[in-house]
């Protein structure tokens, strides 16, 4: 029996996603599926992001029906299984036998054929059923944990940072597939957006966000093109804290989002966007292709500038805990030891950003993530002793923005920890994010 390429293509993401460093959205939106229909690129991203949004329910379910113990599972095998699990227990219109069969066909694909029978066993086992967490008998942390398919010591500094109604509201949103959301530079954008049959709806954050309900995105010319892009109001909003400048620093530009949308707001400023990475350089470049976006390839740490900026932005590499949703493999590659390696990088990389600010100038720092190591405590370490510069509080900004109607969402204290910025994922439609503006005197 042949293997369906959408099956194959999803088999070889996952594959890549556990060994190496990708993140699955960019392999899903790489070459990698140019040459599958539309909707078999609709099928592997709905088995990829599946997979690795509930991949330990599926390992539950994996270790109880498997005569070999799990642990000593090939990774090949484990892939495949996953991958049929997932298709019986989540996606009731795939028929019971293909899923069996093809997984089988999987790991003989991947020349393990000795496990055939092991994973035809295990899948004939598996009921058909649409997995429903709400028919679980746990609660508090162990139901959030388990049934909803967080690692337990996330979701327990969830509960105590932001106590369980919010942590069940982030654990339930990022179960979910959330709309593709595109920043918009006007009315006009949207008028050719509908030509090519992209239905869209109004933001709930930001004045020029849309969210995506009907039509084939992946087919519009309109992307990447500066002026549209897909961005996460979060994001967004981050951006438009930077407020109006005449020369700007992005210290952490790639992928671009934040820069695009600085270069569509400041149309007459001169944007330097710095990257480390010489291939995310050019990821940033096609991404952020706007004429007054200069790109430089070097390390935010040692930039060739003094303070003659009076906009910088830092939205350094962080956990991503924020993204969920989006990218949910950061889930269970994440270690509670990796937010010290991450918050010993960030104070770095802000306490060089700060040296780029001009007398007078503004500094945003952010992240996507939702720990108080890469936020807060990295605010309150680069303060100390940098008598030059104060916190701003977020509050007049959020409410200059929505003076001006360029943030639409109405309740600005849902959207303030202290003096910070904080997007919470199901509390706020959108991605976690932390913000904090700095101002050099």
């Amino acid at each position: 029996m042949a293997i369906s390429p959408a099956r194959l293509a999803a088999f070889n993401i996952l594959l890549r996603v556990e060994r190496e460093a990708a993140y699955a959205v960019e392999l899903l939106h790489s070459e990698l599926l140019d040459e599958l229909s539309p909707v078999d690129r609709r099928l592997v991203t709905e088995i990829v992001m599946g997979v690795l949004r509930w991949r330990s329910v599926l390992d539950q379910t994996i270790a109880l029906m498997s005569f070999t113990p799990f642990r000593k599972l090939d990774l090949e095998v484990l892939t495949a299984l996953r991958i049929g699990v997932y298709q019986k227990q989540f996606l009731s219109k795939v028929p019971a036998h293909a899923s069996v069969n093809e997984t089988v066909e999987l790991v003989k694909h991947a020349k393990k054929v000795s496990a055939a029978g092991l994973v035809n066993a295990v899948m004939r086992k598996v009921k058909s059923a649409v997995y429903d967490p709400h028919a679980s008998r746990l609660t508090g942390v162990e139901y959030l944990s388990s049934a909803l398919a967080h690692p337990k010591w996330l979701v327990e500094r969830w509960v105590k940072e932001l106590d369980e109604a919010n942590t069940r509201l982030i654990c339930e949103y990022d179960q979910h597939v959330p709309p593709a959301v595109l920043r918009l530079s006007g009315i006009e954008d949207e008028a050719r957006l509908a030509q090519q049959g992209i239905q869209l709806a109004s933001g709930a954050l930001m004045k020029n966000a849309r969210a995506v309900v009907g039509g084939e995105l992946s087919a519009t010319k309109l992307l990447p093109g500066g002026n549209i892009a897909i961005q996460d109001e979060g994001s967004q909003l981050v951006a438009a804290l930077m407020g109006k400048g005449r020369r700007i620093l992005d210290c952490c530009a790639a992928p671009g989002g934040k820069t695009s949308a600085l270069a569509t707001r400041l149309p007459a400023a001169q944007i330097v966007a710095a990257e480390l990475h010489p291939h995310r350089a050019a990821l940033l470049r096609k991404l952020a292709p706007q004429q007054n976006i200069e790109v430089l390839t070097a390390d935010a740490l040692a930039l060739p500038f003094g303070p003659g900026f009076d906009r910088v932005l830092a939205d350094v590499p962080c956990s991503g805990t924020g993204t969920l949703a989006r990218n949910p493999e950061i889930k269970w590659k994440l270690k509670p030891e990796d937010l010290l390696d991450l918050q010993a990088r960030q104070i770095a990389i802000l306490r060089a950003a700060m040296r780029y600010v001009a007398p007078g100038g503004r500094l945003v720092y952010s992240t996507c993530s939702l720990e108080p190591e890469e936020n807060e405590q990295v605010i309150a370490v680069c303060l100390q002793g940098a008598s030059d510069f104060r916190l701003i509080p977020v509050r007049a900004e959020l409410a200059r923005l929505q003076e001006s109607g360029e943030l639409v969402w109405k309740n600005i204290d849902q959207l303030v920890s202290d003096e910070y910025l904080r997007t919470i994922p199901g509390v706020q439609p959108c991605d976690g994010f932390f913000a904090a503006i700095l101002e050099k005197h």
